[in-house]
């Protein structure tokens, strides 16, 4: 179960950034920010749950492996920044290394 926290403390780790974004929006500031909080909440608060059962080290590095390579593909897909070919093999090691944590154990 707490890896299933973890990766939805992940998952929601990408919407802090997201409602920072969007508050760049003059007319939109104020629902941004809502979003940036409660996402953050959120995703602390998964993050939480995930670390009685998996190490800190782990735990950390998964939850932001999952939030930076997400948000990233968030801001190609919705946001259209740039992306080469050096971006996405960068966010492809990033991946790589949240597998690895994951296939090398992490809760007692």
């Amino acid at each position: 179960m707490a890896w299933i926290y973890l990766l939805l403390a992940g998952i929601l780790e990408i919407g802090w950034p997201v409602g920072i974004k969007i508050a760049q929006e003059g007319h939109r500031a104020v629902i941004g920010i809502a979003i940036a909080i409660v996402f953050m909440g959120a995703s602390g608060f998964c993050l939480w749950l995930a670390q009685k059962a998996i190490p800190l080290g782990t735990a950390y590095a998964v939850w932001t492996g999952i939030g930076a390579a997400g948000t990233f593909i968030v801001g190609v897909v919705f946001f259209h920044d740039p992306a080469g070919f050096m971006k996405w093999i960068g966010v492809a090691l990033i991946i790589a290394g949240v597998v690895t944590l994951k296939l090398a154990g992490g809760a007692h």
